[in-house]
């Protein structure tokens, strides 16, 4: 069962009875607070639980901030393109992606705060983004495995949230599409990254070592800088 309020502050808060829960537990994704709760716990105990912990709750919120909207006054630039969301007489949504602009036209009567329109708005640059990653990625991967004489037996594109990219012990890869947010320098990154995993299947320093000497010694700043970009 579930439920949404809303608390001054904490903004809307999601309560959800599970019924495996044993305890009251709180988390934050994306800007929002899901509260557990075991199947005939008290809601009121919920809500001074949740007061028990605001601070802590309003600083986690700080950092991990809820996504802004999708919509006309949205500023995105993506790697390989600049996102415009506009409204038209048209009743349907549509997208086009030509000469470095994705551009997502929406009904005249659009309500960009509705949860549906924004996860019709999320999917249509979900699916720009993936094209643009499977277009561009895999021969960049293999590019730079050639040059620094790494050996690749794959490459995927998948839309992981938590990881940038990954490397199995068969030496295959797997890319986020999230990448296609990232500027080059820092995509090139994340590649090297993965190819240094072919050799080195650990964060020892053996592997930063590795990556240094692929990155002119800038390895540990471009994994700082790579933490100030948000997944899609």
């Amino acid at each position: 069962m579930e439920k949404k309020i809303h608390v001054n502050d904490l903004g809307t808060i999601i309560l959800r009875t599970i019924p495996r829960a044993t305890r009251f537990t709180l988390k934050i994704s994306k800007g929002t607070i899901t509260a557990t709760m075991p199947v005939g716990g008290d809601e009121g105990r919920t809500l001074a639980f949740i007061e028990e912990n605001r601070e802590k709750l309003l600083a986690a919120l700080e950092k991990h901030p809820a996504r802004p909207l999708l919509d006309e006054s949205t500023v995105l630039q993506a790697t390989t393109f600049r996102l415009e969301i506009f409204r038209t007489d048209r009743d349907n949504y549509y997208m086009t992606l030509k000469d470095g602009l994705l551009r997502i036209a929406c009904p005249s009567d659009t309500r960009f705060e509705s949860e549906k329109v924004q996860q019709i708005l999320k999917e249509l640059l979900e699916k720009a983004l993936r094209h643009e990653a499977k277009r561009l990625l895999p021969d960049r991967l293999m590019a730079l495995a050639a040059r620094h004489r790494f050996t690749c037996t794959g490459v995927r594109i998948m839309n992981s949230k938590t990881r940038w990219g990954s490397c199995s012990s068969r030496k295959s890869i797997n890319l986020s599409l999230s990448l296609m947010l990232l500027p080059w320098h820092l995509v090139d990154y994340v590649l090297l990254h993965e190819l240094c995993h072919t050799i080195e299947m650990n964060h020892s320093d053996r592997f930063w070592a590795l990556l240094n000497s692929l990155t002119d010694n800038k390895a540990l700043a471009l994994r700082k800088e790579l933490k100030s970009y948000r997944m899609f």
